[in-house]
């Protein structure tokens, strides 16, 4: 069983390099930082972790190949992979198309950019020229780094949809699929084990870290009013796979994202996030983290992978984590 913490990219630097810190000496195997736009970079904030820490492996969640070019996104990751001794993992996918759609940008061919992108960046990562004449990517010869890579990184790829699901499966080394609520695991793994069925792969050799929302506190209504925050900010990002699951519509959204994005008025849009929505996450003590777990851990999660806000208190939070709910699945995985 692995064990990992997922970070949104929205905290000043140094106070990554406590939490990272934290979850190290709790016991977690990764810590992976957001790279959202217009907030902090996670090159620079992985990096700041890599500089602090000495076992625990970093990556990102996500970046995208539309705001950053493949080529670029190799040679970050190669450069970032050698400084911390072989502890990278890139985690990519097409990212949200609103947040996109900020800075002009059309999310065209979500699915095969992201696969032309993991084609190319896996190739430059073996040492190898990328030529690639693609429907996204059109790549010569002199694509390829000045430099060797230390090795090719594995790359863990982000997905809601059905299509990325089973692309997980069938070329990715790892997934991050959002399991929005926990029990979405049951929707999301037949996808996946398709994928790995059409590649001809062993399930066993892809990573799965079923990603989950947590906030922890002994006072529930301080930690749902963290969740509710998250919640306001993202979840009109959300699949219609994961919407259908919880039972909530795309338009409820709306209201919400007008609130906190256009108005800026946070406190509104919390209020506005309704108790099917609360459902994306775990809210509550170690004992309600473990207790909405075990069904997930039973149906074959063999990473668990805890996601933002973690609550009023993220050290206190992993520091329980780390005490409880690591402990008490670390046997259970095969």
């Amino acid at each position: 069983m692995k064990f990992s913490l997922r970070f949104n990219n929205d905290l000043p630097v140094a106070d990554y390099i406590r939490l990272a810190q934290a979850a190290e000496s709790a016991g977690f195997d990764q810590f992976w930082v957001s790279h959202d736009l217009f907030m902090r970079g996670a090159f620079v904030i992985l990096t700041a972790i890599a500089a602090h820490t000495s076992k625990i492996e970093i990556g990102t969640c996500v970046v995208n190949p539309y705001s950053m070019n493949p080529a670029e996104i190799a040679m970050h990751a190669a450069a970032l992979d050698e400084y911390c001794g072989g502890r990278f993992n890139l985690g990519i996918s097409a990212g949200a198309g609103d947040f996109l759609g900020w800075i002009g940008i059309e999310q065209d061919k979500p699915l095969t950019a992201t696969l032309e992108a993991i084609r190319a960046i896996n190739t430059l990562l073996s040492g190898e020229p990328a030529a690639l004449d693609g429907q996204c990517l059109h790549w010569t010869n002199e694509a390829y780094l000045r430099f060797t890579p230390r090795r090719r990184i594995p790359i863990y790829l982000g997905a809601m949809s059905p299509n990325m699901l089973r692309a997980v499966g069938e070329i990715a080394d790892g997934g991050l699929p959002l399991l929005f609520p926990p029990e979405h695991y049951e929707t999301v793994m037949p996808y996946i084990r398709e994928g790995v069925a059409k590649a001809g792969r062993d399930l066993a050799a892809v990573d799965v870290a079923a990603c989950i929302w947590c906030s922890l506190a002994d006072d529930r209504t301080a930690a749902e009013d963290v969740l509710r925050g998250k919640i306001a900010y993202y979840g009109h990002t959300l699949s219609p796979l994961i919407l259908a699951r919880l039972g909530v519509d795309r338009t409820e959204f709306d209201p919400i994202q007008q609130a906190i994005m256009v108005e800026r008025d946070e406190a509104k849009a919390k209020a506005l996030v309704t108790d099917a929505m609360l459902q994306i996450g775990i809210v509550g003590t170690t004992r309600d983290v473990i207790a909405r777990l075990e069904k997930l851990v039973s149906m074959g999660a063999q990473h668990l992978s805890f996601g933002p806000p973690l609550g009023v208190d993220p050290l206190a939070a992993i520091a329980a984590l780390g005490r409880d709910v690591l402990p008490h699945f670390r046997g259970k995985g095969a």
